[in-house]
């Protein structure tokens, strides 16, 4: 039952990818480990020599038997001499009434390891050759570099040049190899594209793998400087050695540093016959897990060497662009491999390319095949014409001798010799002067510049390639490299196809730190690289908006931080406002005893006539009572939206009210005094009282706190002002008292008054005085100092509306302290005991008074 829904899942995988593949290609196909072969799908290196036939000559394609170890993907490479080699031929335009013909030659490397290289000279060294032995005109090489590098200096001396198109290596040096041309680009790019995809996925921890050669080393050092300008880490370079020894004793050690690393991205780059694909093999069975990034020498699948295969998060694969061959397909449909009777890997060539009928010697063949072996092939779909690297390269190359041929004989320099078979011969060294030199546009429009001092950047196209099962992948391309457009600009990628291949709307992460959100800023420790940090809270009132900001950015002074420290709001302008429940309270108590003040003087003019009302000067009472409804109405001022002029008139009508206020209270303190000493026979202050000296006080007082005003308000009067900081989110609306020293002088004459106040009614509390107001006139400085000696530390200890509300508490209390301690006992009296308001009532307390004492 587990095999049977195991099958069902496998079918559904693959008709659900074998759909897609088919409405995206040639952007996507299959990669298949074949247990069956060695090799895999492993390029054989090879030898493609170059001759010429006069007229036209027809090749005689895969005319002889090709070792049984070559791999479909070297048939490619064979295929794409013979395509190039066959529309040249056909080509009236390039090298008329001459033909292009090819020996193809591959595993030499294996046969020269094996046999020695002298032992099959003739068979495999070209222009070492007898009397009536063919010449060849050039010798195309490659994917292998070892090839070139071993057999070069035998090319040399039998003067044959010599064209690699395999990967890039250090081949160009004249000296060392005067007779080889590569043609393959220096991934003068690569770097630069490695680095604009790491900065694309938002990756700054990553890996680097290289060998130990001069290449590595160039490619680790402009890889290094992309990082640093972008601000990426290395988080590890492993670099692997040539010497054998040497790499194997430290495979362990390679193994801990990849493994023990946080970053989940490594870089790997060496050439597909090095030390690291030993490694990659060794470590193959540890399973390691990351999200490998590497060129196309990686691309394959062999039974040792399939790494690519073997990450949960894949392997992005940067690969050389190259146009589509728009007749390859016909070509090798063309082609039928009649002569591989013994070997399958043609066979299965055409069938997974084309799905079409075989010769019957060959569909005997097939029909033998296992039923596992024919059910892969049925379900694999299509994997698209697209050449390799080293198939475009053997593509260029057949096209730059005809180029360069073409040239030499248009210009009639050292033409040829012929000798019998209609074999022409030319001076190979001619056409490689000319070759190196030449530019022209192939057939699938794109610009071939063989001077390596002029060749353009390298284009890339991007391919990500995941395993599905186990022995089943799928290689997308999702995205494209051209450093020909300007920064930012260069990369494209497809996020449909990211997001299909994945099945996550973003890659996998590799970061030191986790990125700090907004409202956070990065904290470097001190000798970390900058991809490592901590993340620490903005200050207060600064903010970060993006993720991983350096430094948080600090508020307007009208704007504030939200809680999460991620934007600016605007502040809530406020003030002491009648709509606050303080403010309201307080209007409200204001409002009250200013009711209550007129009340009580309405009741004093009722009853202007009674004694209580006469005994200690009316005339003040009134004034008084008064100058407290105005104190009472005053601190409304301080309460609502400010301006200029409310603060002005604030600050002078408290002042002088109060102060009127306070001057009365000292008047009549003076005037009860003045009382109690007139009524001592002789004395001669009785005319002051007479004539009402003491009123004058209140004038005078008056006049010295107007002066002391105005002396304010020329100087430096108050203003509105805002206090942006007291209070998170909001700007406080207040009057700024302008002058300090001022405001405090204002306040400390007023408090001399009624300091003097209270010692005057101190001293003069217990005269013998029926309706002496002494005692309640104390109390009532009593309060009013306390009042305002309590309300200087606390006015300075507060900010804002509390400020304010502080000042008008001071002023309703201070007010309500003298009204209620000299007129609160006056007003029961003449309410609640009238009885005694009356001058017999007067007399019998008085008598009373003096039998007590």
């Amino acid at each position: 039952m587990e095999k049977m829904v195991s099958l069902i899942v496998f079918f559904l995988v693959l008709k659900l990818s074998f759909l897609f593949c088919h409405l995206s290609d040639p952007t996507c196909f299959w990669r298949i480990k074949d247990n069956g072969n060695y090799l895999g799908d492993k390029e054989a290196d090879c030898f493609f020599s170059i001759f010429t036939r006069d007229g036209y000559v027809k090749n005689d394609y895969f005319s002889e038997n090709l070792d049984k170890h070559v791999t479909p993907k070297t048939i490619l490479l064979i295929s794409s001499v013979y395509f190039a080699i066959e529309e040249i031929n056909r080509n009236i335009h390039i090298l008329p009434n001459i033909s292009l013909q090819v020996k193809i030659e591959c595993n030499l490397i294996q046969d020269h390891v094996k046999g020695g290289l002298f032992l099959k000279r003739k068979e495999i060294v070209p222009n070492y050759y007898c009397k009536n032995q063919r010449r060849y005109l050039i010798v195309l090489t490659g994917p292998q570099w070892m090839t070139s590098y071993k057999f070069g200096p035998v090319l040399y001396f039998s003067r044959t040049p010599e064209i690699y198109c395999g990967y890039f290596r250090f081949l160009s040096d004249q000296e060392q190899f005067p007779h080889l041309y590569q043609i393959t680009p220096k991934d003068t790019s690569l770097s630069l594209a490695m680095v604009s995809l790491i900065v694309h996925f938002r990756w700054t921890w990553v890996g680097v793998i290289i060998t130990d050669d001069d290449h590595g080393i160039e490619f680790l050092s402009e890889l290094r400087t992309g990082m640093e300008r972008s601000s990426v880490c290395l988080a590890f370079v492993t670099i692997i050695s040539y010497e054998k020894f040497s790499y194997v004793n430290m495979i362990d050690m390679y193994y801990h540093q990849i493994i023990m690393s946080s970053a989940k991205v490594v870089i790997v780059y060496g050439d597909k016959e090095s030390p690291v694909q030993i490694n990659f093999i060794i470590w193959k069975f540890k399973n390691i897990q990351r999200l490998w990034v590497s060129v196309s020498q990686f691309d394959m699948i062999t039974m040792i060497g399939d790494f690519m295969l073997n990450s949960l998060h894949g392997t992005l694969i940067f690969s050389h662009q190259q146009s589509e061959m728009s007749g390859f397909k016909q070509f090798m449909e063309t082609v039928y491999p009649s002569n591989y009777s013994n070997d399958m890997s043609f066979a299965k060539l055409w069938w997974t390319y084309f799905k079409c009928s075989l010769p019957p010697p060959n569909c005997k063949k097939l029909k033998k095949c296992p039923t596992k072996t024919l059910f892969t092939w049925f379900f694999v779909p299509p994997l698209g014409m697209s050449m390799s690297e080293t198939c475009y390269n053997l593509y260029n190359s057949v096209y730059a001798v005809a180029h360069s041929l073409h040239e030499m004989v248009f210009q009639h320099v050292d033409t040829y010799s012929e000798n019998a078979g209609k074999v022409l011969e030319y001076n190979s060294w001619k056409v490689f002067s000319f070759l190196k030199y030449i530019k022209f546009v192939n057939p699938s429009g794109d610009l071939v510049n063989m001077d390596q001092n002029r060749k353009l950047d390298a284009e890339y196209d991007i391919f990500y390639i995941i395993d599905i099962l186990k022995q089943y992948g799928l290689k997308m391309k999702i995205g494209r490299f051209s450093g020909h457009f300007p920064n930012g600009q260069q990369l494209f990628m497809s996020n449909e196809m990211i997001e299909w291949a994945t099945d996550i709307k973003e890659m996998l992460p590799s970061v030191c730190s986790i990125p700090c959100r907004a409202g956070l800023r990065k904290y470097f420790k001190e000798g970390t690289v900058v991809c490592c940090f901590d993340c620490y809270p903005c200050p207060e009132n600064e903010i970060s908006n993006m993720t991983d900001m350096d430094q948080c950015v600090k508020c307007p002074e009208d704007e504030y931080a939200n809680t999460d420290q991620t934007i600016c709001l605007k502040k809530v302008v406020t003030f002491l406002d009648y709509e606050d429940p303080l403010g309201m309270a307080m209007a409200g108590v204001a409002l009250c005893f200013s009711l209550l003040t007129v009340v009580v003087l309405c009741v004093f003019l009722k009853h202007r006539d009674t004694p209580i009302v006469k005994a200690n000067n009316e005339t003040l009472s009134y004034v008084l009572l008064i100058s407290l409804i105005f104190c009472f109405i005053s601190s409304l001022l301080y309460i609502g939206h400010q301006s200029m002029t409310r603060c002005i008139l604030q600050q002078t009508i408290f002042a002088i009210v109060f102060t009127v206020a306070a001057s009365t209270v000292l008047a009549k303190t003076i005037t009860v005094v003045l009382a109690f000493k007139i009524t001592v026979p002789g004395r001669r202050l009785r005319w002051l009282l007479l004539s009402g000296a003491p009123n004058y006080i209140i004038p005078i007082c008056t006049m010295i706190q107007m002066i002391l005003c105005g002396i304010w308000l020329g100087t430096s009067p108050p203003f509105v002002d805002a206090d942006l900081h007291v209070e998170h989110g909001h700007i406080i609306i207040f009057c700024n008292k302008g002058s300090v020293i001022a405001y405090f002088c204002v306040l400390g004459y007023m408090g001399s008054l009624a300091l003097a106040s209270f010692i005057v009614a101190f001293l003069a509390r217990n005269l013998p005085d029926t309706f002496n107001e002494a005692k309640l006139l104390t109390f009532s400085m009593l309060v009013f100092c306390s009042v305002w000696i309590t309300f200087l530390p606390v006015y300075h200890s507060t900010k804002g509306k509390a400020m304010v509300a502080v000042e008008v508490f001071c002023i309703l209390a201070s007010g309500a302290g003298i009204f209620l301690c000299i007129f609160l006992p006056k007003c029961y009296i003449i309410l609640l005991r009238p009885q005694i308001n009356t001058f017999n009532g007067l007399r019998k307390i008085h008598a009373k008074t003096i039998n007590i004492n």
